[in-house]
């Protein structure tokens, strides 16, 4: 089976898996004599991994797949039938997700394979397994386990620093080295092994790292595959030719730039209103998972704050409308100031509405100051083409968040927007009658 056009995963008996890929066997061959009374399986996919769990002697799986076509196909086509044995319970999740949310606790927690091949949107540059990987993924996972519980994880990993990574998150959650097992040379197969008690793993050898120390992912960076933090110079590259090209065109078509010099301040509003969606996208993945529900959502909530403002401006035109930046100011303030973490520690209803309440109001805001602003303009299309060009630089200064962080996007946004103040003060200061 293909994903995105990449060979994913393919479908085969237990009998054929063990011989052909012994790497799935090794979590219950080193850990003799634990009870299999409950199992989490996160990535179930196909069902392979189910139902080499059941094969030893599991009497009760949670099986969580992100992809409800995968888990189709496993249950018409995987000759073991994992997903139709009553031991099993299927939820079609986002794995952090379900982690967070669940209050079992597990004798074995497995990670088998969790790849997605692709984002979860082109507003970020996260993949749909990223924040599973964070040491606040683990520390969490941790606290699922029985008190004899293990924690095990396998994949390819196709360069040793990626080893070396997870094995330090794992050293830093658990407070010991992991057993890590490298099986076969082909893609670097390997397995992790961590326990709640030190002697509940079998380990042939722990690990020593074999390159610079590298830091855990978290859930500000969760970039797991990037080496080193920085923007890597291929994005530049692309970026800096986007920016180009974009201001070729603005240049062109909106008019001389000279000419929107009235108009920076929209350029600065279009750019800091493309981070606020980014860290939107970014906050609910963390909240409410990786799924492309969660995705709707969050761009119909941007879609609703932008016609709601809209609707409002139509209506009311504010005296001094230089109140509504310091109300934005604020509440981006207080979106920078609580970490999305803690938000997890709320219900979902609850964690909900604080997440919106976080997110959407500094997005009515902006788009409230900005339609103020916008229907006063005198050439539309100059205005309009500065305000764009600001926002392909919005874009372009997401990719800064491999730098400093997730959160950090709020004090840009901030900053890019105290910039649209001071650029269009002469336009605040105009008093305007108010009309409702």
């Amino acid at each position: 089976m293909s994903v995105n056009g990449i060979p994913h995963q393919v479908i085969t008996s237990v009998q054929t898996r063990k011989e052909t890929e012994p790497i799935y066997f090794l979590p219950y061959e080193r850990t003799p004599g634990l009870k299999l009374d409950n199992v989490l399986i996160v990535g179930a996919g196909t069902g392979t991994d189910v139902a080499i769990a059941l094969s030893q002697g599991a009497r009760h799986v949670d099986a969580v797949e992100i992809d409800p076509e995968i888990y189709r196909l496993g249950q018409q086509l995987n000759p073991e039938r994992p997903y139709r044995d009553p031991r099993v319970s299927v939820h079609i999740d986002d794995g952090r997700a379900f982690v967070q949310r669940t209050d079992q606790r597990y004798n074995l927690v497995i990670f088998a394979l969790p790849d997605s091949l692709t984002l979860v949107s082109g507003q970020s540059s996260l993949r749909l397994e990223s924040y599973l990987f964070t040491r606040e993924a683990m520390s969490r996972v941790r606290g699922l386990l029985q008190p004899d519980g293990v924690f095990g994880m396998y994949n390819f990993y196709r360069a040793s620093w990626l080893v070396d990574r997870l094995a330090t998150t794992l050293q830093v959650v658990y407070g010991r080295p992991p057993c890590v097992e490298s099986v076969g040379n082909f893609g670097h197969e390997a397995l992790f092994l961590a326990g709640q008690s030190p002697t509940a793993v079998v380990c042939p050898s722990t690990w020593k790292a074999t390159t610079r120390f590298t830091q855990p992912a978290t859930d500000n960076e969760p970039f797991l595959y990037l080496k080193q933090r920085g923007i890597p110079a291929l994005y530049l590259k692309t970026l800096l030719a986007i920016l180009a090209v974009a201001l070729l065109a603005v240049w062109l078509y909106a008019g001389r730039l000279r000419r929107g010099r009235q108009y920076a301040d929209l350029f600065f509003m279009g750019a800091a209103f493309l981070l606020l969606e980014t860290k939107s996208v970014v906050q609910f993945a963390l909240l409410f998972g990786t799924t492309w529900l969660v995705n709707a959502l969050v761009f119909a909530g941007v879609l609703l704050a932008v016609l709601g403002a809209v609707e409002v401006s139509r209506r009311v035109t504010f005296r001094r409308p230089g109140w509504l930046y310091l109300w934005l100011l604020i509440a981006l303030g207080i979106s920078w100031a609580v970490p999305p973490d803690t938000l997890l520690r709320f219900g979902p209803p609850l964690r909900f509405a604080v997440a919106v309440t976080l997110a959407g109001t500094p997005i009515f805001l902006a788009n409230l100051a900005f339609a103020q602003r916008f229907k006063d303009v005198a050439t539309s299309a100059t205005a309009f083409g500065l305000n764009l060009l600001g926002a392909i630089l919005g874009g372009a200064l997401e990719y800064s968040a491999l730098v400093v962080g997730y959160r950090a996007l709020a004090l840009f946004a901030a900053a890019l927007y105290g910039l649209a103040f001071l650029f269009g003060r002469r336009h605040l200061r105009r008093g305007v009658p108010a009309r409702g």
